[in-house]
């Protein structure tokens, strides 16, 4: 019963809680379409704000755009009216300058004709004129046109010559001061020493029986040494001292190294003899490379190819008439940089071409032709320019020079060798060269006397008065110096002068 009850009492609750919830969730509903509802309305205002704002702001960006275009267009308008006002000012210029044209040309026409109608009237008098002068001296126009000319070059042929004397004596002694004056800077600020060089060296040796153990046995020794060196090995009775004999330095330089080895070492035999002989050779190698260094470093030439350097270093065992050649190719080099400065011109370039300009003469001796030509080939195999070749071959005249420096290099290779004390050569020798160059230029017939001064430098000619003129003069002095060069062989430049005096004597009784 009880159980009954409770079963009732269960369903009546789920009965009255099911219309409660339903009450409930009807008037949630409610609520829930009232807020949709208002949602709705909120929404539908906010999207007529929002499309009324746009179109204001249209209307207003509509309106901005519009004004900007009207702007603009004003502004072209205006730039329009200002180009069409250049435009007709231009037409006006235009146009007055075309009516100016026109009037110049009616002037210039007008002075044609004029003109033109000035020369009809002296062609005509002309005419009449040559016509009465034809008469009256009976020859024709061309003839004496021919007479009149005559005249006029015969008048001032004279004077032209003076004054073409005047300009050249002017030019030559300005240019003459010029060349002395970049001459003696050159040479003040570059002096150098010299070292005479000759075909001998001697070796000390600690005691004369080391002169008995250089022969050796029968002579081997001595043999085995000349043999391998090339040179000449002179033992006389000097005491302490032994000879070397040859006119190859660089032999010379080799043997002389290897005997200084030999005696120091004291075991002389012919296989000692031979490495001591090979040390010596590598000794010299090495020494010929570091002066061609020094020399490229003392001069400020850069760039050199390697076999060029070893070249150059070959050059300090070579001489000529006693000048050591390496020594006078750094002179040339140094000289004739410092005179490029003082006329503008490429400084390297000189320096390079006075360096090189004797590097033929490091083979000389082992190829044929000359020095110069030897020089330039070896120059060009090694990659110089042709500058550099030219001022090689040119420094002697043997080919023309085509550059400035290149004339600059001739003229310091000319002053490295005219140097006081620069080149010797023996007495006899010296004498010899005096009277030949005395010789050569008495073979003129024209010549009365010619003396050899300045220790060889100079030559005074005298010439018979009644057989030379001054011109003849100038063009014997030309032909001697090149009879000179051609028969000659000499150092430095040897000046040749042409004296001509005419002397009228007359006496009052």
């Amino acid at each position: 019963m009880v159980w009954l009850i409770a079963s009732v009492v269960g369903v009546l609750g789920l009965i009255i809680g099911f219309f409660i919830s339903k009450r409930m969730i009807e008037e949630r509903m409610k609520i829930a379409k009232q807020d949709y509802d208002s949602i709705i309305e909120k929404a539908k205002r906010e999207a007529s704000e929002i499309k009324k704002s746009m179109i204001i702001e249209a209307r207003e960006e509509i309106h901005k755009i519009r004004e900007d275009f009207e702007q603009k267009k004003r502004r072209q308008e205006e730039e329009l009216k200002t180009l069409e006002e250049r435009i007709v000012k231009r037409e006006e210029i235009i146009s007055r300058r075309e009516e100016t044209v026109d009037k110049k040309e009616e002037i210039v026409e007008d002075l044609k004709r004029k003109l033109e109608e000035k020369e009809r009237e002296l062609e005509e008098k002309e005419r009449k004129v040559n016509e009465e002068l034809t008469r009256i001296a009976g020859l024709t126009v061309e003839e004496a046109r021919d007479i009149v000319l005559k005249r006029a070059e015969d008048m001032f042929r004279h004077e032209v010559a003076l004054k073409y004397k005047v300009i050249k004596e002017e030019i030559e002694d300005n240019a003459e001061k010029e060349a002395k004056r970049i001459i003696a800077i050159a040479i003040q600020r570059y002096a150098a020493e010299y070292v005479g060089e000759v075909t001998l060296s001697t070796v000390t040796l600690p005691t004369d029986d080391m002169k008995g153990r250089i022969i050796g046995r029968e002579g081997r020794n001595i043999r085995t040494f000349e043999k391998l060196t090339g040179v000449d090995l002179i033992i006389d009775d000097t005491p302490e001292v032994v000879a070397l004999s040859s006119f190859n330095p660089l032999r010379r330089e080799i043997a002389r190294i290897t005997l200084e080895k030999l005696v120091a070492d004291g075991r002389i035999h012919p296989a000692r003899i031979e490495e001591m002989y090979e040390k010596a050779k590598k000794e010299v190698e090495k020494a010929i490379k570091e002066a061609g260094q020094e020399a490229a470093f003392r001069v400020g030439v850069m760039g050199l190819n390697p076999e060029i350097i070893k070249l150059l270093g070959r050059l300090k065992f070579r001489t000529s008439y006693g000048q050591n050649v390496l020594e006078h190719s750094i002179e040339v080099a140094k000289l004739a940089g410092m005179m490029a400065a003082e006329l503008g011109l490429n400084v390297d370039k000189a320096k390079r071409g006075g360096l090189l300009h004797d590097i033929g003469k490091a083979v000389d001796h082992e190829v044929e032709g000359s020095h110069t030509m030897i020089g330039a080939d070896l120059a060009r195999r090694y990659g110089e320019k042709e500058d550099v070749i030219n001022m090689i071959m040119s420094h002697h005249g043997e080919v023309e020079p085509t550059t400035p420096e290149a004339v600059l290099v001739a003229a310091a290779d000319a002053l490295s060798a005219a140097r006081p004390g620069a080149r010797r050569e023996t007495l006899e020798t010296y004498i010899r060269r005096l009277m030949k160059l005395e010789e050569i230029a008495e073979g003129f017939d024209q010549v009365e006397k010619a003396y050899a001064i300045q220790a060889g430098r100079e030559v005074r000619v005298i010439v018979e008065p009644d057989k030379v003129d001054d011109a003849e003069a100038e063009l014997l002095a030309h032909e001697i110096a090149r009879k000179i060069e051609e028969k000659l062989e000499y150092p430095g430049v040897l000046k040749v002068v042409v004296i001509r005096e005419r002397r009228s004597v007359a006496y009052a009784k």
